[in-house]
C-alpha cells in the first residue's frame, strides 16, 4: 500500500531516539514510522518521559536533551516527519522540542492509538484517554517474570495498556520456561524498512561483524534460585577464539569494551572498530552493515536459556541488506526458516558448520538472506498485522461494551 493511501486513524509511536541518540535505535523507530506511514496511518513520534537522557558525548545521564535532539530531530525530518515530533523535557525550563506543548496535547486528545515501543514511556492520566495503548516490548523475559513476583511498578505499566506484543515469539509454548501470567502476549517481530537497506550491492565485504556491547550491569533477574543475565560478555567469551578457527575467515567486532578486554579481542585475532563512530551517525552505521560479509553475533542470557524466540532488530537490518546472519538460538527457528541466509547456533560446532555453508555458495545466502527480510520482517507487512489486532480488538470491546 502506498503513502498516498486513504488515512486510517493517528497514530502515536512512543519511543527512546532521544533518550539513547544511537543509530541503530533511530533506525528502530523509523521502521515504524515509515511503516505505518506507508499503510496509510497517520503517524508521530513522541518522547515525554521524566527520564534522563544518555548523552554519548559524556557518556552518562543528563537533563540537558539539546545535543541529543541536534542530533536525531533531523533524522526524523530528513525522512518525511518535520512537524511529525516531539520531545517534552521535565527538567529545567520544561522546553518542548519539535511540536509545541499545546500542539502535544491536542495530539492526545485526538490519537486513537498508541505503540508503546520497548514500554520506555512512562503512562500517565494524559495518555489514557487515548483508546488503543500498545505495549511492544522488544526486551522478553524480564517482565514476565516480574509479573509472577507481582512487582507492582510493572503491574500498574503493564495494566495501564489495553494490548501487550513482543518479539518474543515463543512465550507461551511448551519449550518456553518464561511464566505467563495476568497478560495476553501476543507475537510480533522486528519490522524494517526495506528500501533504507538495500542499496543495490548484491554481496558484502570481507568481515563478519556486528555491533554490540560487551558487558551491561544492572538488568539480570532473579528467578526460581538462578540468575539470568543481561549481559553478553559470558557468550562472547565462549567465542573468543572464534578467529583462531577459522583464519581463512576475517571477524570484526564494534564493541564497547575495557581496555583489558579489547587487548584479548585483538590477540585472539579480532579487528576492533569504534562503537560510537559508528553508532553516531545513521550513514556510517547503515555502511558498516552493508560493508560486512555477514553477521557474527551472539544473544543476551535472558533470552537464550529463556527460549523466547527473539530476534535482534540490528540481525534484521543485515538480513534486508542482503547480508547472512549467524546468531546464537533463542527458539526463532520454530517461527523463521534458518539454514539459508539465517543460522541460529548452540555450540562452536554449529558456528563453523554455518560459515563452511554460507561460504560454499555466498551469493545464494545473501539472496536467501534478502528472501527472509521480505517475507517475514517486512515493516508494512509486520506491522499491519499488529494494527489490525490491535484495531479490530479494540471494536469488538467497544462493541461488546455497547451492548
Amino acid at each position: 500500500m502506498g503513502e498516498t493511501a486513504t488515512r486510517r486513524g493517528k497514530v502515536i509511536v512512543f519511543g527512546i531516539a532521544f533518550f539513547y541518540p544511537l543509530a541503530g535505535v533511530t533506525f528502530q523507530f523509523l521502521h515504524y514510522l515509515l511503516g505505518l506511514k506507508r499503510l496509510g496511518y497517520d503517524v508521530y513520534y513522541v518522547e515525554d518521559s521524566q527520564r534522563r537522557v544518555y548523552d554519548p558525548v559524556i557518556n552518562d545521564k543528563t537533563e540537558d536533551a539539546q545535543r541529543n535532539v541536534k542530533g536525531v530531530g533531523p533524522v526524523l525530518d530528513r525522512f518525511g516527519f518535520k512537524d511529525r515530533w516531539v520531545y517534552r523535557s521535565h527538567y529545567g525550563a520544561r522546553p518542548c522540542y519539535g511540536m509545541t506543548e499545546a500542539q502535544l496535547l491536542g495530539l492526545y486528545r485526538d490519537a486513537d492509538v498508541f505503540l508503546n515501543v520497548t514500554g520506555g514511556q512512562e503512562i500517565r492520566d494524559e495518555h489514557l484517554q487515548i483508546p488503543t495503548r500498545v505495549y511492544v516490548e522488544s526486551d522478553p523475559f524480564a517482565a514476565q517474570v516480574r509479573v509472577s513476583q507481582a512487582v507492582g511498578r510493572t503491574l500498574d505499566q503493564l495494566d495501564a495498556h489495553t494490548h501487550h506484543f513482543t518479539f518474543g515469539e515463543n512465550l507461551g509454548q511448551p519449550d518456553c520456561p518464561v511464566p505467563i501470567e495476568r497478560y495476553t502476549w501476543l507475537p510480533t517481530r522486528q519490522p524494517v524498512a526495506l528500501d533504507l537497506w538495500q542499496n543495490g550491492e548484491p554481496q558484502g565485504g570481507s568481515v563478519y561483524r556486528t555491533i554490540t556491547t560487551w558487558s551491561n550491569k544492572g538488568n539480570d533477574v532473579e528467578w526460581n534460585g538462578e540468575t539470568y543475565h543481561w549481559t553478553k560478555n559470558f557468550a562472547l567469551e565462549r567465542m573468543m577464539d572464534l578467529p583462531g578457527c577459522r583464519r581463512d575467515l576475517q571477524f570484526g567486532l564494534a564493541v564497547k569494551a575495557a581496555p583489558d578486554i579489547r587487548r584479548r579481542l585483538t590477540s585472539h585475532g579480532w579487528t576492533l572498530y569504534d562503537p560510537i563512530e559508528i553508532s553516531g551517525d545513521i550513514d556510517a552505521y547503515r555502511r558498516y552493515i552493508q560493508q560486512s560479509r555477514a553477521e557474527f553475533t551472539v544473544a543476551r542470557d535472558q533470552y537464550v536459556r529463556g527460549r523466547t524466540g527473539w530476534q535482534s532488530d540490528r540481525s534484521v537490518c543485515y538480513l534486508a541488506a542482503g547480508r547472512p546472519v549467524i546468531t546464537q538460538d533463542t527458539g526463532f527457528g520454530k517461527f523463521v526458516p534458518t539454514g539459508e541466509g539465517l543460522f541460529a547456533f548452540q555450540q562452536r560446532e554449529d558456528v563453523l558448520a554455518a560459515l563452511d555453508t554460507i561460504e560454499s555458495d555466498y551469493g545464494r545466502h545473501c539472496s536467501a538472506a534478502r528472501e527472509i527480510a521480505n517475507e517475514y520482517f517486512a515493516a508494512e507487512r509486520v506491522l499491519a498485522h499488529l494494527m489490525d489486532r490491535a484495531m479490530s480488538d479494540s471494536v469488538n470491546a467497544n462493541a461488546a461494551r455497547g451492548s
